[in-house]
């Protein structure tokens, strides 16, 4: 080794250009400054479209229509522009044009030699949008959008009219091709016009899809509400398809009106909310930008949040999402605690996201994005600004109507106590007889497994549903609102009881099987009470349920298991004196012996369950302490007259019930329909 150092060797041969050494490539003069590539203008978008747009397949493709509606919204968000035209011809052409102020076309003073249109199209991190001198806040940012696109077009002809004047000038893969022309005066017209075909050599032969255009020009509309957009397709394109060949989009109610469209208004929690806000000024006291919303909690249906930043999809969400969650979540846990409930901690975002189908859309001043295709929004300081501008709406809409905002809470609380059970049902195994694998989607079950204690409560409808849900005791009540009224089982075969959903839930819920299968040691509930309105129909309700278990489990009578429920009539009230009457007779029982000369008298009647307050639902129909309950029973000596009873007025000869009307008529009294 000392020999390779030594001051006599003739060899002037440092250590690394020795060859065959281990582990050491030879270097050699193969690598010079002339294998450093240099790409210019528009080079690097051509050779690696990839960071630039995602990729060459067809989300890639329909970025690059992105990007050009993009700048034409930035012209209507920032007021210069109101109307938007997109066509779609054969042979790829995609066609944009907006009524904004039009590119500059006058030399840029940096490049006195061109346009500031060509630098625009030719230059990367060219554009007017990186101070807030132009737009006050705008979709593209990068300054790289229009000049990608125009890359990665075999063709592209962009017409300016500005001043009164049009001007014209054509591209072809990022180079023009012809100067920029004057084409003379023209009236009634200014704005940007772009038309471009996307190159073969980039992106193959995929083709843009009108349908996913289209969906992108409803969601633009949506965003916005001032805006107009003209959309318009060669009919070849969309033979066979619900897209329109021609259609105008305007929205007048923005988000609102595409959360309608999504959403049925049968399965809503509350009323959808709306609303825009600007957001805090910032240490200048400058305005910082705005937000708009539109939500909904959802009883069933598909959920989710969209969100955008202005005008631009961020389907991975982002800090603007973050603060949205923040304002929803501490407002409706607030909430609860000032309704004294200890367990409104326990709610968590998954638990209120889970069923909310939301709109946020957000409009600053220099977003980040994360990278170019702009699918998360990263601004530091917009998690706080959006979670402060949101929170106190929120606060206001759920102090503005209390009933609504305990239903909401006592929903989302259902909720965040199912997930829980659904988290301890997986680490232990319940050995108890009220074990269950699956529940019915409406049920909210109690937390305790002492059948003993436990009892289920059937109700009519989910406006009764939501009043019991806030009435019950967690512990011990569960909740199972039906549809309407149910199938006659006395009247129908046994393909239509299995088929039927309402009472497959109710036996799902009771866990003790039917026919050949129930297992009274299965029953999940010490009591099954039902509780329908104190009208006919509440009357129907319960003789059909009374019907269905009679017929199908007359084990949970014979056992002593079926309660009716008895809920008031009428309150009356005088001063704090509040007396519940359970019919006409009791109520006039009542007022007489009230003295009138103590105050005026005030009767309310119940319109149902559902109007009526969980807290007089509560103390006088579901809490043990005060309630009145009538236990289903069939006396032993009574069973052949049952049977016939059931058989005549609930089976299929509707003549015996018609004889047993005019058989009983005489003795009606009063008849309440």
């Amino acid at each position: 080794m000392s020999d390779l150092f030594s001051s006599n060797n003739s060899s002037k041969t440092h250590f690394a250009d020795k060859k065959n050494v281990k582990g050491i490539k030879s270097v050699t003069s193969d690598y010079n400054a002339k294998d450093i590539e240099v790409l210019e203008g528009l080079e690097p978008v051509r050779k690696r479209p990839g960071m630039y747009i995602g990729g060459t397949d067809e989300n890639a493709l329909h970025h690059m229509a992105a990007e050009i509606l993009d700048n034409a919204m930035d012209e209507v968000v920032g007021g210069f522009a109101n109307t938007i035209h997109i066509k779609l011809e054969q042979d790829n052409k995609l066609t944009i044009r907006d009524n904004g102020r039009g590119i500059p076309v006058d030399p840029h003073p940096k490049f006195k030699n061109k346009s500031a249109l060509e630098v625009i199209l030719t230059t990367l991190h060219a554009g007017g949008k990186f101070s807030n001198k132009v737009y006050n806040t705008a979709g593209g940012l990068h300054g790289v959008g229009s000049s990608v696109v125009n890359a990665l077009s075999s063709w592209m002809e962009i017409e300016i009219a500005r001043d009164k004047m049009l001007w014209k000038q054509t591209y072809e893969r990022g180079l023009p091709i012809t100067p920029l022309i004057e084409c003379g005066y023209i009236q009634n017209r200014r704005g940007t016009q772009i038309s471009f075909i996307p190159d073969i050599e980039i992106f193959g032969k995929l083709q843009f899809s009108p349908k996913q255009l289209y969906k992108l020009c409803r969601s633009k509309a949506f965003l916005y509400k001032g805006v107009t957009l003209n959309w318009s397709c060669d009919p070849e394109l969309v033979n066979n398809t619900d897209i329109p060949r021609e259609t105008i989009l305007h929205f007048a109610n923005g988000l609102e009106d595409s959360l309608k469209e999504e959403t049925d208004s049968d399965q809503l929690i509350c009323p959808i909310w709306s609303g825009d806000v600007n957001l805090p000024n910032d240490s200048k006291g400058e305005n910082t930008g705005k937000i708009e919303w539109s939500l909904a909690w959802l009883e069933k249906g598909e959920s989710g949040l969209a969100s955008f930043c202005n005008t631009i999809p961020t389907p991975l969400g982002g800090t603007h999402e973050q603060g949205f969650k923040n304002a929803l979540l501490k407002g409706i846990r607030t909430w609860g605690e000032n309704r004294s409930n200890r367990r409104s901690s326990i709610i968590t975002s998954d638990d209120m996201l889970g069923s909310l189908a939301a709109k946020l859309s957000i409009f600053i001043r220099d977003p980040e994005f994360q990278g170019q295709t702009k699918e998360k929004l990263s601004s530091k300081n917009t998690t706080k600004l959006v979670e402060t501008a949101l929170r106190d709406r929120f606060d206001h809409w759920l102090a503005a109507d209390p009933n609504q905002a305990d239903q909401l809470f006592s929903f989302l609380l259902d909720k965040a106590e199912e997930r829980l059970q659904r988290k301890e049902n997986r680490e232990t195994v319940r050995k108890s007889a009220t074990k269950r694998l699956r529940l019915p989607g409406k049920l909210t079950d109690c937390t305790s497994s002492n059948t003993n204690q436990t009892e289920i409560f059937i109700v009519e409808g989910d406006s009764a549903g939501g009043s019991a849900k806030q009435a019950r005791n967690r512990e011990t009540q569960a909740i199972l609102p039906l549809r309407g009224k149910i199938l006659n089982v006395a009247s129908a075969s046994n393909q239509k009881l299995n088929n039927n959903q309402e009472l497959k839930d109710l036996i799902e819920a009771l866990g003790c099987g039917i026919g050949s299968a129930f297992d009274i040691d299965k029953l999940r509930y010490g009591r099954i009470i039902i509780m329908t309105d104190a009208d006919v129909d509440g009357a129907h309700i319960a003789s059909l349920l009374m019907t269905f278990f009679y017929q199908e489990l007359p084990e949970l009578i014979l056992q002593e298991k079926i309660y009716l429920a008895q809920p008031p009539l009428y309150r009356l009230s005088q001063g704090d004196k509040i007396i519940y009457a359970m019919d006409d007779k009791d109520k006039d029982r009542n007022l007489s012996r009230l003295n009138k000369k103590k105050g005026k008298i005030e009767v309310s009647r119940f319109k149902g369950l559902g109007e009526m307050p969980p807290k007089d639902l509560k103390e006088t129909t579901m809490d043990p302490k005060h309630r009145i309950l009538l236990k289903v029973i069939i006396p032993h000596d009574e069973k052949e007259i049952t049977e016939t009873r059931v058989s005549d007025l609930m089976g299929r000869k509707s003549e015996m019930r018609f004889q047993f009307i005019q058989e009983h008529a005489g003795s009606v009294d009063l008849l309440d329909i």
